[in-house]
């Protein structure tokens, strides 16, 4: 390739100085293309289309040296021809190679959304996840808790012991919570108990379950009456 070239070169200044008294019609402007496209990446991104062009213009400048100017001239004229098409082939190229360049950009820039947007979305599921097992732990906690804390069963008889009184016994969780409502247990029980400030332990008193509002309201204003 270098010895081509040095020849071309060599061809091309023996040529121009026989032809320096009057250049054929296009080989200055033919030369001229020549150079530029070669100085463009022609010969290196277009090889086969720059060799035929310049074969067109070395054999105008052989038809030159054999004193036959009018052909000559058709060829330097073909080489420009080709010269401008090569030329054209060449900006096409890089646009080409511009747009190809741009979609890569644009495909990369893509890909990296996409990794971003699967990044996000995944750490969205992950705090999605944490916070639901946080959830359930929550509320497993809850259930221990509430196993532990359970309501007490309520007793339809109460066992009298030594020390207890009514309101004592009223108060219990499994009577009735509430010592005001020791009037309930009193009544009854009024077939063993003559005086509800006197009870004696082994005692077996009924807790009475079917009471309504009412019968809670005068238990309570009974109890205030007549505290024990």
């Amino acid at each position: 390739m270098r010895l081509l070239a040095r020849f071309i070169t060599l061809l091309l200044l023996l040529t121009a100085a026989a032809c320096a008294t009057q250049p054929p019609r296009f080989r200055d402007e033919a030369l001229v293309k020549l150079e530029q496209l070669k100085l463009g990446g022609g010969e290196r991104l277009r090889p086969a289309e720059y060799a035929s062009t310049l074969q067109a213009f070395l054999k105008g400048d052989a038809l030159v040296l054999a004193k036959e100017r009018e052909e000559a001239g058709r060829y330097f004229e073909l080489a420009l021809l080709k010269a401008e098409l090569l030329e054209q082939s060449l900006r096409e190229d890089e646009v080409r190679r511009q747009e190809e360049a741009e979609r890569l950009v644009a495909e990369q820039e893509r890909v990296e959304l996409e990794r971003r947007d699967r990044a996000e979305a995944e750490r969205r599921e992950r705090a999605r996840a944490e916070a639901q097992a946080r959830a359930e732990a929550a509320a497993e906690a809850e259930r221990k808790k509430a196993k532990h804390h359970k309501e007490p069963q309520l007793v339809s008889s109460y066992t009298v012991r030594r020390g207890e009184s009514l309101p004592l016994i009223a108060s219990q969780p499994q009577v009735f919570g509430d010592r005001s409502l020791w009037p309930l247990i009193y009544r009854a029980n009024r077939d063993q108990i003559r005086d509800p400030k006197h009870i004696w332990p082994g005692q077996v008193l009924r807790v009475p379950r079917n009471v309504g509002r009412d019968d809670i309201s005068e238990a309570r204003r009974y109890a205030q009456e007549r505290p024990l």
